[in-house]
């Protein structure tokens, strides 16, 4: 379990992010609004049944709560986790359901190069 701290967006607090959802590969266009902020356009570049990682221009600090909105399925509540370079690597406060993940897939998974 990771313990809230001081050191949160450290590399030691980000090692103890849960990864155990294999993230996949996409290009899914779609909006970002953090918590008390403006809706953001945005691509998201890979996701899992528990996070993605997004363009996200302005800089949005570890803790923000976040919804994450893509065609065809109800906003995702999330938590950034990290911000880098303009994109942010979020968390979903929920998993997404197995049935609406793979239909993302099926429209938006990018092929192997």
């Amino acid at each position: 379990m990771i313990e809230a701290s001081s050191q949160v967006g450290s590399y030691g607090y980000a090692t103890q992010e849960d990864r155990s959802s294999p993230r996949i590969r996409v290009a899914i266009p779609g909006h970002l609004r953090p918590a008390g902020g403006k809706r953001l356009v945005t691509n998201t570049r890979d996701i899992s049944l528990s996070g993605f990682a997004a363009i996200a221009i302005a800089r949005l600090k570890p803790g923000t709560k976040c919804w994450l909105t893509l065609s065809g399925i109800p906003s995702l509540e999330a938590e950034v986790v990290w911000w880098e370079g303009g994109v942010v690597g979020c968390a979903f406060t929920k998993l997404i359901d197995a049935a609406a993940f793979s239909d993302l897939l099926e429209r938006w998974q990018r092929p192997r190069s």
